[in-house]
């Protein structure tokens, strides 16, 4: 059974960067993707990055671009979220999410396995 535990959400200031840790076990995850999605108070859970295993391309949410960077530690079986430039509107709880698949959908249906989430709260 594939477990996802995330962990390192917090409460920081615009500007400021967070990183999470998504704990992954259970499969060998080579021909997986690998992904993070975020739910803000009465929205839905929407996409934010994510990259597949084996070749490592990696997919950004146009208003997270150029701010997080997912990555990841094969030894670890550990996936990461590096959040900079921190906004208000990043608030949310940040899911780990993974999918047997080889090419990363931002539709929640499409992901086989969800962690319990983290939240993250961006004060201005």
């Amino acid at each position: 059974q594939v477990q996802l535990v995330e962990s390192g959400g917090g409460l920081m200031q615009a500007g400021g960067s967070l990183r999470l840790s998504c704990a992954a076990s259970g499969r060998t995850f080579g021909s997986y993707v690998m992904g993070w999605f975020r739910q803000a108070p009465g929205k839905e859970r929407e996409f934010v990055a994510a990259f597949t295993w084996s070749g490592g391309n990696v997919y950004y949410a146009d208003s997270v671009k150029g701010r997080f960077t997912i990555s990841r530690d094969n030894a670890k079986n550990t996936v990461y979220l590096q959040m900079n430039s921190l906004k208000p509107e990043d608030t949310a709880v940040y899911y780990c999410a993974a999918a047997l698949s080889v090419v990363p959908s931002t539709s929640i249906k499409s992901w086989d396995y969800w962690g319990q989430g983290t939240q993250v709260t961006v004060s201005s």
